[in-house]
């Protein structure tokens, strides 16, 4: 096999004809990823405060991406451009929206740049939303509520086990993962939708939808606990949690939203 067919097969088809993820470049987006992480980290952790207000100000970023990825599901822009809004492209599109408008808004309003990088995030959310529900039919409306109530329940638990390490954010990145599971379940249980990742997918082929909320608790409960009882500086420990929370909230929104109407 030459390179440009080892390229096609593993990398563009899998875009192109939407044929989801495989073993191969799963671990290929997955090193960049980790190089990106800790790139991004290094350029942070002398210029942010990795805190809940840097959390909270980058949500309207991952609903921008998560509604921008269901824009392209619904078919309302073509190929080639509707390629950009696939994985993992779509990462490096809001990147390259958030990344400067960070830089902006510290560079003008200092410590309170969470305030005008927060609202430009969320206009750009508001308007890819209000195209998605004055364009497409809300066909089952009670899969994101569900899913959402699911995922609060579980991480309340998590958050009232008795762990010393217990702390808001963890319970937030267990939601997120929490609200991807359970709508992967409901996607795959009852609306005949099928999982495009390596993982998920084999665990769901063996053992059923049900596997994956089971997995994706003790998974995340395991990470989150080593994260909070490490050494590590609450920086570090910070933005690891925040990497987390958009691994798990980005398709958990997506897969909730392609659901809810029906693409």
């Amino acid at each position: 096999m030459d390179l440009w067919v080892f390229i096609k097969e593993y990398f563009i088809d899998s875009i192109v004809y939407k044929e989801g993820y495989n073993v191969v470049n799963t671990l290929t987006w997955a090193i960049i990823l980790v190089i990106a992480v800790f790139l991004f980290y290094r350029f942070l952790e002398k210029r942010f405060e990795i805190d809940s207000r840097f959390i909270l100000a980058n949500l309207p970023y991952i609903i921008l991406g998560s509604s921008a990825r269901v824009v392209e599901d619904a078919g309302f822009i073509q190929p080639p451009i509707s390629y950009i809004f696939m994985s993992p492209f779509i990462f490096f599109l809001i990147f390259f929206l958030a990344f400067p408008t960070l830089l902006i808004s510290k560079k003008f309003v200092g410590d309170r740049y969470y305030v005008p990088y927060s609202i430009v995030g969320l206009s750009f959310a508001l308007a890819t939303l209000f195209l998605l529900f004055f364009n497409l039919d809300v066909s089952n409306p009670l899969v994101l509520p569900y899913g959402i109530m699911g995922a609060f329940i579980v991480a309340i638990s998590f958050y009232f086990l008795p762990l010393e390490t217990k702390n808001l954010l963890s319970a937030s990145v267990m939601f997120a993962h929490m609200l991807d599971a359970f709508e992967t379940f409901l996607g795959v249980n009852y609306h005949g939708y099928v999982e495009i990742h390596v993982l998920p997918g084999f665990l769901i082929e063996k053992f059923g939808a049900v596997a994956l909320p089971i997995v994706k608790f003790g998974v995340i409960g395991s990470i989150l606990y080593i994260i909070d009882s490490s050494k590590e500086k609450q920086t570090l420990k910070n933005f690891i949690k925040f990497v987390l929370l958009v691994l798990g909230l980005a398709p958990a929104l997506r897969d909730g939203l392609r659901i809810t109407f029906g693409v």
